[in-house]
């Protein structure tokens, strides 16, 4: 049958041997020395071990005692992490971050993912939409937080990463090749607008196959060779795969994936994510203040 330590007696036991006596603890523990020597003595008991060799000098750790002490540094260290963490209120609240559809991938889920575990009491209410209209629920005060797809920088917000735009279609597909190519996207996604101007430039003949406000029914469409897209580079899942030189396909510009963090009463706990959101993105780290 398992048994579970004293937490007490065992923080006892530790604060006597890095201290080298009962009476330094018992004044770090804000305990009498009696009670200190009661607290040693009962885990003692409950392992049947000696833990501690008494002596008018002192004390000194037994085999076991060394042994103990290790266990005992790393299960109170863990035992004070999670009673901070869950009990702090210092940080509790709700975050609203918005992302584009087409870079949630792959970064959000591990930001999301080690953002919980050290800040289990926050809530983020991730919200996918298009640059357009994330930022313009930012400007209406519904979102703290978000990351964009521009080519350029607005005031006041923060470059992540310079990502090349690519043609993209199905594995071993052909849907390129045809003419006029069928283009999939989203009714209001960024890349549309400059994949249809890149094809005019080059006189490729083009046409809308598929249109939706769902980025997976374009998914769908482009990994059956039905069309093609445009993406940013490192983002392209793998039903699908960047179609290269050899489709004979316009250059496509380069794009900026910028963050944006609004003013407000969560301002505070959307500059706690955006630290995560650096770190996945390998940017400079900047300490939430």
């Amino acid at each position: 049958m398992p048994r579970n330590l004293d937490m007490t007696a065992l923080r006892a036991f530790v604060t006597v041997a890095e201290t080298g006596g009962v009476t330094r603890a018992a004044g770090q523990l804000h305990l009498t020395q009696s009670a200190v020597s009661m607290q040693i003595k009962r885990l003692e008991d409950m392992l049947n071990q000696p833990l501690l060799e008494r002596s008018g000098r002192g004390v000194a750790l037994t085999a076991h005692g060394e042994q103990m002490l290790g266990y005992g540094r790393r299960i109170l260290a863990l035992n004070d992490e999670v009673w901070s963490r869950m009990t702090d209120q210092a940080f509790e609240g709700e975050v609203t971050f918005g992302v584009p559809a087409d870079i949630v991938y792959p970064h959000i889920p591990d930001i999301l993912r080690r953002f919980s575990i050290e800040y289990p009491r926050v809530k983020v209410n991730l919200i996918s939409s298009y640059t357009s209209r994330l930022k313009r629920q930012m400007a209406r005060g519904e979102v703290d937080m978000i990351l964009t797809t521009e080519l350029d920088l607005d005031q006041g917000g923060e470059v992540l990463e310079n990502a090349k735009m690519v043609w993209v279609g199905a594995p071993n597909g052909s849907a390129w090749k045809n003419r006029p190519i069928r283009l999939a996207f989203n009714h209001d996604c960024i890349f549309r607008t400059f994949a249809q101007r890149a094809l005019d430039e080059a006189d490729i003949r083009w046409e809308m196959g598929v249109e939706s406000d769902s980025i997976r029914t374009v998914e769908a469409s482009v990994s059956a060779d039905l069309a093609v897209h445009a993406a940013l580079e490192g983002t392209v899942n793998q039903h699908m795969e960047v179609i290269g030189d050899s489709g004979n396909l316009p250059e496509l510009p380069m794009f900026n994936i910028n963050m944006y963090i609004a003013g407000g009463p969560q301002q505070d706990l959307a500059n706690r994510l955006a630290v995560f959101v650096r770190a996945a993105y390998g940017r400079p780290a900047i300490a939430a203040e």
